[in-house]
């Protein structure tokens, strides 16, 4: 692959709006963006609160879904999307071969009945159409630091505890392999034409500290609606010398995520 040139400009507009750990994985997965064809109509599959698409691309995508009216509201104010809807991905309103392009960043992992939802992509998406999509991968829970921590220490079963716990509070439902992508999108008429691994061990360990760190930021949205308050680049320059190194060299082979290009076959 012929990685992005990484602006730390991608990096300081996810800083100034979302908590470290979170603003760390996004300015990645944004940089993969930058310099692709996604040609319209282009529907975001989970849009959730609009930020992601709002920074990421340099236009209102044409559609935007999402299950939850919380977000469908947050984003709406964004005027990230010409056109809201707010419906489950395996019931998408939209006519057989509607878009030529979709996109789904982090959101795939989490849906339970992931078949039906790439089906009904399938169906919405016309033959020689692209899915662009990116989800943590079957290396995740074995890379997380406390797991490692207590298997270390030979406590397999609080090892074991601990990756469930984590991917309980991360709502975590599928953490696959590209093989078994493969298959789900094959059955689903997509096909991958290119799919790469990121976010190495010591960037999931930054991730992952960050989730206890983030408890302040979680007060400030519940109490002001903003994960960040300080907007300034002083302000936020702890947490871009903690982030900077997992924004800068991404792409490894023992990558805790994967990012998938893919193309509607028939």
């Amino acid at each position: 692959m012929n990685e992005p040139t990484r602006s730390d400009e991608i990096l300081w507009r996810h800083l100034r709006d979302l908590p470290y750990f979170r603003a760390m994985l996004r300015a990645v997965e944004d940089s993969f963006y930058q310099g692709l064809d996604l040609p319209g109509p282009v529907l975001d599959l989970g849009s959730g609160d609009g930020h992601f698409a709002s920074v990421a691309f340099d236009h209102p995508l044409d559609v935007g879904l999402d299950p939850w009216w919380g977000p469908i509201r947050e984003s709406r104010a964004r005027s990230t999307y010409k056109q809201l809807i707010c419906a489950d991905g395996a019931k998408i309103p939209f006519p057989t071969g509607y878009f030529q392009s979709a996109v789904s960043t982090s959101v795939l992992e989490h849906i339970p009945h992931i078949q039906d939802v790439l089906n009904e992509v399938g169906r919405v998406v016309r033959p020689g159409g692209q899915f662009v999509f990116c989800v943590p991968n079957h290396r995740f829970s074995d890379l997380l630091l406390g797991v490692q921590f207590f298997r270390g220490l030979g406590m397999r079963g609080a090892a074991d505890g601990y990756a469930r716990f984590f991917n309980r509070i991360a709502r975590h439902q599928h953490l696959d392999s590209p093989e078994v992508w493969g298959e789900r999108l094959r059955k689903s008429g997509f096909e991958i034409t290119r799919h790469w691994d990121y976010f190495p061990k010591d960037s999931l360990h930054r991730l992952e500290v960050g989730h206890v760190l983030g408890l302040p930021a979680l007060v400030s949205k519940k109490l002001t609606g903003q994960w960040v308050l300080g907007k300034n680049k002083a302000s936020l320059w702890p947490t871009y010398l903690i982030t900077r190194p997992a924004f800068q060299q991404p792409v490894s082979e023992q990558g805790v995520c994967t990012f998938y290009i893919t193309r509607r076959t028939s």
